[in-house]
């Protein structure tokens, strides 16, 4: 015969046998449970920090439109000389040049007068010395004396031909050769003025600070 083992009230009766589980009861609702990051140290309720959003930015200030000061009146700078700077050969054509417009207007104004044609010979080989770069500075000196002899073509008298008129400029160098040796002198000095002032500017400059 089959014997039922019988517990104690307390575990209930145990059977042998297939398990039926019973519906377990519906658990009551959880309360919630109050934030402590709402409360501070006191108990006091903070007030929580506002999620990041789109902020309003301050109005742009604006700027006032910058004045444009006028360019300056041409009166100031028509009293500066001009200060360009000529290659060796451009000064050789410059002086050619000129000399050569010079030597034409003597001819026409002061009946081919060549002590106003040498009286003029003088400030252009000072400009010329002046005008030549730092480079070309021993080029003023050797072009001037070539200029000389380019603007008395127009002077020297000739009316037999080539011949007559290389015979008139020969005449005419011999006989100016004074403002000649000057305008070339004047030449010279202004160049080695302006090559000793480059050689203290570099020599300053190649000195270590002290």
């Amino acid at each position: 015969m089959e014997q039922y083992r019988t517990l104690s009230p307390q575990y209930g009766t145990r059977q042998h046998g297939p398990r039926r589980d019973r519906p377990r009861p519906p658990r009551p609702p959880r309360q919630p449970v109050p934030s402590q990051a709402g409360r501070g140290a006191g108990g006091e309720p903070v007030r929580a920090a506002r999620p990041p959003g789109p902020q309003r930015r301050p109005a742009p200030v604006r700027r006032p439109a910058p004045v444009r000061r006028p360019a300056p009146a041409p009166a100031l700078t028509a009293g500066r000389l001009p200060n360009p700077r000529l290659t060796g050969l451009g000064s050789g054509l410059f002086c050619a040049v000129v000399m050569f417009l010079l030597g034409a207007l003597c001819s026409a104004l002061f009946g081919a007068s060549l002590t106003a044609y040498g009286v003029l010979f003088l400030p252009v080989c000072a400009l010329t010395a002046r005008w030549v770069r730092r480079g070309d500075l021993m080029t003023a000196p050797v072009v001037v004396p070539i200029a000389f002899a380019v603007g008395l073509l127009p002077l020297a008298d000739g009316e037999g031909g080539t011949g007559s008129r290389l015979m008139g400029l020969m005449t005419a160098l011999a006989t100016q050769a004074g403002w000649l040796y000057g305008g070339t002198l004047i030449a010279g000095v202004i160049v080695i003025v302006r090559r000793i002032r480059l050689v203290r500017r570099r020599t300053a400059g190649a000195r270590p600070p002290v």
